[in-house]
């Protein structure tokens, strides 16, 4: 067995199990168990076993000693056809702590071992089942917070991404044998290559990557949630908004303490990217020391909103709120004109609020009766797309750093084989290097090559069972 404590690579020979569900009180768990070993193991220790791949039945699981451990369901797969490409088992057992944990101990004391975060998945791109991106896709879908980011998963997992990486390959590919045909073969009978389709074929390869490079925002919006901060001063209704527009998003994904008493975030589900709303402490000269860490930390927020709620009860509050943020933000600030029901409130002023704080747009709301909270959340859409066409979720978006670094430096290294064979500065062979890396570059995103660094820095994060 390799030792994971010291970095070496983990034995794929061995038999791998896990608990695949997460811990807690429940119905069910389900426990895999992978390898070559796999069904040997797990015969020893059932009382009955699936006749056929793919066949399900109840049986009883034993342990070492013959004690009766637990019930369960048990579903055989054969390779290559499984999850992983292996022999791979996976046991229905019941819930809670102790009967999964005691069948997992059961296998192991059979000969399997306990699998190290995303070894399943990581089998399974070893075995050719799935690219890297896909297998960072199974990732994003465990940790999925709204439909937007659960759909671009799904995509990706279904190999859109895959696809997308592999054409633009094939076109620095292609012009790469171009040069190579020009360098190797001047004068054959149809002559050199024409500089017009080197050109041509260059400004294509540079104008797809382009177009993949500009999801990055969208993937990271899809990811991250676009940060709106809710800004004011205490007591003017910022706590009241929060919760109402949680409650008109119909689909709150997750609630997340902030790092102190006085912030609070949200995710919410919106028919566009998801929104991340933040309850600040409120912006304010602070008189003591808890107070003034509340305060630094709304600064912070507001810092790096994408849309700030600047909201205020009346005149006074706004002003107030307005020279708070001053030189705070350079996001989208919406004049949030709040309790609505209990003052109505004039157009006149609206466009006062907003001058007050600088906004792009001001509007009144009721948290109490839900009054412009549908229109709140368009303008703050509106604002987060910033004018730009957010990319189509059904395409293939770039949802990670490690994604839009990738596509750069292939990008970067397409035009600076461009800019020295325009020039002719260097010979075409020297130029024609930088296409060879940039299609290293995208063969690294999807594991081509450096496969076990590739796998190292993906599967860090995966969840054990996965």
């Amino acid at each position: 067995m390799a030792d994971r404590d010291s970095g070496s690579p983990l034995d794929v020979s061995d038999t791998i199990v896990a608990v695949a569900t997460a811990p807690g009180r429940g119905a069910l768990a389900i426990v895999r168990l992978s390898g070559a070993r796999a069904h040997e193991i797990a015969r020893v220790a059932l009382d009955r076993w699936p006749d056929a791949p793919r066949r399900s039945v109840v049986s009883t699981l034993h342990d070492a000693s013959g004690a009766e451990v637990d019930q369960v369901v048990v579903t055989r797969y054969d390779a290559p056809a499984s999850y992983t490409g292996e022999d791979a088992v996976e046991l229905v057992t019941h819930g809670g702590s102790v009967a999964p944990t005691t069948v997992t101990a059961a296998l192991v004391a059979q000969g399997a071992r306990l699998a190290a975060p995303g070894e399943f998945t990581r089998r399974a791109v070893l075995n050719g089942k799935m690219d890297v991106l896909q297998a960072e896709a199974t990732a994003d879908l465990v940790d999925a917070r709204s439909r937007a980011a659960q759909t671009v998963a799904l995509r990706q997992l279904d190999g859109g991404l895959s696809r997308r990486v592999i054409e633009l390959r094939s076109q620095l590919i292609e012009l790469e044998a171009l040069i190579a045909y020009d360098i190797d073969f001047p004068e054959e009978d149809d002559g050199p290559i024409a500089p017009a389709r080197i050109t041509a074929a260059a400004q294509r390869a540079m104008a797809a990557l382009d177009q993949l490079l500009a999801t990055s925002r969208t993937g990271e919006l899809v990811r991250h949630g676009a940060l709106v901060v809710l800004a004011g001063a205490p007591n003017v209704g910022k706590s009241s908004l929060f919760n109402a527009l949680l409650g008109e998003a119909r689909a709150i994904v997750t609630n997340i303490p902030g790092t102190t008493r006085d912030a609070i975030e949200a995710v919410i589900d919106t028919t566009g990217v998801p929104l991340r709303i933040v309850d600040t402490a409120g912006l304010r000269e602070a008189t003591d020391v808890v107070e003034r860490l509340g305060v630094e930390v709304s600064g912070s927020y507001v810092a790096r909103a994408a849309v700030v709620l600047a909201c205020a009860d009346d005149v006074e509050s706004m002003r107030a709120v307005g020279t708070s943020l001053f030189g705070r933000t350079s996001a989208a600030v919406i004049a949030v004109r709040t309790k609505a029901d209990l003052v109505p409130v004039s157009a006149a002023e609206l466009e006062s609020a907003k001058a007050a704080v600088n906004a792009r747009a001001a509007i009144a709301v009721s948290a109490e009766r839900g009054d412009g909270l549908h229109e709140l959340v368009e303008l703050i859409q509106a604002f987060v797309a910033g004018g730009e066409a957010i990319a189509d979720l059904d395409a293939p978006i770039l949802t990670q750093e490690r994604h839009r670094f990738a596509i750069a430096a292939a990008r970067r290294e397409t035009a600076e084989f461009f800019e020295r064979w325009q020039h002719g500065d260097v010979p075409a062979p020297v130029a024609a290097v930088h296409l060879h890396d940039g299609v290293a570059a995208l063969e690294e995103l999807i594991g081509a090559v450096d496969v076990e660094h590739v796998l190292d820095e993906v599967f860090r994060r995966f969840c054990v069972g996965k």
